[in-house]
This record gives C-alpha cells, sequence and structure tokens, in this order.
C-alpha cells in the first residue's frame, strides 16, 4: 500500500491527488530545514514559504490570488494532513492563515478583501482569529470583550486569550460584544491591525507544543467603521460559519500526525530486537498496529465525508464536521499513545518524532471546540433533526 493509497477513495478527483503529491514532496525538503529553537521566527519563514510555494492559495478564494473559485474542504483537509505528517508547526501557520482570513472571506468588504487576502495567499500577511477569553472558552455567550460605536469608529476594551499567532500576526479578526441582543446574538466581528493605539499583547503563553501564543489587551482601541465583518450582532454566526469550514482540516490534522505515528511505530517493531525476534514478530505488537491502522481509517472517512458533503453536495456539515473532529482527534491520540508504548523509553525521549507527536495532538482535543462541546453539538444535531424528538 503506497503512502497516499487513501486518496485513490472517491472522495477525491485528480487535482487533489496532484495537491497532496506535489505538497508531501515539498513538505519533506521545506520542513526539515526549519529551526524550532525560535518558534516565532521559526513561524514566519513557514507562512512566507508556505506563500512562495503556492500553498497558502488554497486559504482564500481565487478572485483574491486564491487556488479556487470557493474555499474547498478537501484541499484544506489534504493540506493539513500532509504538513502534520510532516512537521506540526508547518501544519499550525498554514491552518491559523486560513482561520484568520476566513472570516473576510465570508463578510469582509470587498476593499478589506482586496486588502488583506492576496497577501495571505502570498504569505507576507499573518492571521489570528481572536475569540476565546479568560472566562469564555467553549461558552463563547460569557464574552465580555465590548466593541461600543463612537460616531466614526468601534471602540473596542477587553481581553482575548489562547489566541493563536498572538505576538505575531499583523491582522486579528477579533470578536466583541456589542449589545444588539442577549448572550451570543450580541457579538460582532471586527478585523484589527497589529500596532493600532489601546492594542497590546498582554501575555505571551508557552505550551507543550510550541506555537505563537498570546494574551490580547483592548483599552480604548478604536477600529474604523470599514473594519466591522458584515453587520452588528452576527459575530457568533459568523465565526461558526468560518468553523464549521475548517473544522474539518482540524480532523486532517489529527489524521496527518497519526499516520506519522504509525510509520514510526512500523519502522520501530521491524528493526527492534525482541526475545530473540523482532518486537513486530509479537503476536502482541501486530495486534497494536492492527489497531492503530483501524483508527486511522475509521477517521479519516469521517473526515473525507465531512469534506465531500461540504464541496460536492453543499449541505452544512455542522453534525458530520464535530462528528470528524471528535473522532479524529481522539483516535490519534490513542494511536499516538501506542506508539510511544512501542517505543518503549525511547517514546518518552525528547527529541523523538513519536514524543513530539504525543505533545502536538494533545491540544487538538481542545482548541476550535474540546470534544465534549462536539458531542453536545452532534447530540443536538440529531435531535433537532430527528423525527421522533
Amino acid at each position: 500500500m503506497t503512502r497516499l493509497a487513501h486518496l485513490d477513495l472517491p472522495f477525491f478527483d485528480d487535482a487533489h491527488r496532484e495537491l497532496a503529491q506535489s505538497l508531501d514532496a515539498w513538505s519533506a525538503a521545506a520542513c526539515a530545514q526549519v529551526d524550532h529553537h525560535d518558534t516565532d521566527r521559526a513561524c514566519r519563514q513557514l507562512v512566507a514559504a508556505l506563500g512562495q510555494a503556492g500553498v497558502l492559495r488554497h486559504c482564500v478564494p481565487a478572485e483574491h490570488g486564491g487556488a479556487r473559485a470557493v474555499l474547498d474542504s478537501r484541499a484544506l483537509v489534504i493540506c493539513r494532513e500532509t504538513l502534520a505528517r510532516h512537521d506540526g508547526l508547518a501544519d499550525f501557520a498554514f491552518a491559523m492563515q486560513g482561520l484568520g482570513s476566513g472570516p473576510i472571506t465570508l463578510a469582509g468588504s470587498p476593499a478589506l478583501q482586496q486588502t488583506v487576502l492576496p497577501r495571505v495567499a502570498r504569505g507576507e500577511c499573518i492571521m489570528a482569529f481572536a475569540l476565546s477569553e479568560p472566562e469564555a472558552g467553549s461558552d463563547v455567550a460569557a464574552m465580555r470583550c465590548t466593541a461600543r460605536d463612537d460616531g466614526d469608529a468601534w471602540v473596542l476594551d477587553g481581553e482575548k486569550t489562547w489566541i493563536s499567532n498572538g505576538g505575531i500576526a499583523d491582522v486579528y479578526c477579533v470578536f466583541a460584544r456589542t449589545g444588539e441582543a442577549p448572550g451570543t446574538r450580541g457579538i460582532s466581528a471586527f478585523v484589527v491591525d497589529a500596532g493600532t493605539p489601546g492594542f497590546e499583547i498582554a501575555e505571551r503563553i508557552d505550551v507543550i507544543a510550541p506555537h505563537p501564543l498570546a494574551r490580547l489587551r483592548f483599552d480604548a482601541c478604536r477600529v474604523p467603521k470599514d473594519r466591522l465583518l458584515g453587520t452588528p450582532g452576527e459575530g457568533f454566526k459568523l465565526a461558526m460559519r468560518t468553523l464549521d469550514i475548517f473544522r474539518a482540516s482540524v480532523a486532517g490534522a489529527a489524521l496527518g500526525f497519526a499516520r506519522r505515528a504509525l510509520d514510526e511505530a512500523l519502522m520501530h517493531a521491524a528493526r527492534r530486537p525482541m526475545f530473540g525476534q523482532r518486537l513486530a514478530d509479537l503476536q502482541l505488537t501486530q495486534a497494536t498496529l492492527g489497531d492503530m491502522a483501524a483508527d486511522i481509517d475509521a477517521a479519516a472517512l469521517l473526515t473525507y465525508r465531512a469534506a465531500w458533503l461540504r464541496d460536492v453536495k453543499g449541505v452544512r456539515t455542522t453534525r458530520e464536521a464535530a462528528m470528524a473532529k471528535m473522532v479524529a482527534t481522539e483516535h490519534a491520540q490513542r494511536v499516538i499513545d501506542r506508539a510511544v508504548q512501542l517505543h518503549g523509553g525511547q517514546g518518552v525521549r525528547v527529541g523523538n518524532v513519536v514524543e513530539s507527536l504525543y505533545r502536538e495532538i494533545r491540544a487538538l482535543r481542545i482548541y476550535e471546540g474540546a470534544t465534549e462541546v462536539q458531542r453536545l453539538i452532534i447530540g443536538r444535531d440529531l435531535l433537532s433533526t430527528s423525527s421522533v424528538a
């Protein structure tokens, strides 16, 4: 079975297969040159390299320099799966360009789109998506950051936290409460440039799989009126529309991590002497590898289905994307844990590939909707569409 045999499934067309092959070859060369000792610098280099290679064109529509007329979920999944298989920070750099610019693609004015999106595609503008707050993560309705209308500008006050690319981004899509209605119906979205007076990086946050992350603070930060995305009060819907597009790609990243873990486990088992034979000759090892492969294939089918339904059928995929994200991240955690176990002591040694994957996968079960949130989304959607509910 070849490395990219899963792309022979009917969810994909020849253009997707060509993308995977070319990106796999590019990643093997480009990711090997990245120095991860300076995470900020490495992330900037990766964004620039992805832009120069044309990979970031899959994050924006064709009219602004993108690869396709509209964002293609299957291409996003392929890009993230391929990049994650090679390097977690490369996957992160790609993902945040798409997620951070997604609200502008969906609801920005033509002038704002033309100002930002071509630069995103070229890797000349680093993006961030600022939704979470210290007391409002999964519970978006608890948002406290505010934006008030002040004549020629909106004035933002409050904080955001756990913001990926915080501290290195050039442009932030920020969600704040404007109060048109209670709860999530009173939230709006704004585009804020780094360096805007009243906007500062309050804290840099270190996590187990290093990437740029920060807490943001807004203190009487004036944002021009034309930086509002869509209309007041539609910010939550815009955030959810953006996440619906990119949530399946999180599952793609999990697949990439899991496939790399299985590759490493197979190589280690074939080489490791054990009780006068190879580790691979033991039935327990074979059973473990079989479980890992089945977990990956099950997650892949859900992931590809969600992306295919959105691209080809043009249907709402909230439930399917939630299933893909939940199953792929949970299965990938299990696959990687087994890979670490098969490696024994080497599996927890800093610098070992599976040790790095173990740290990388953990965050995917939390961000863009924790597993528990995905379960709620699926359950509620089932109840809302069931004839017996």
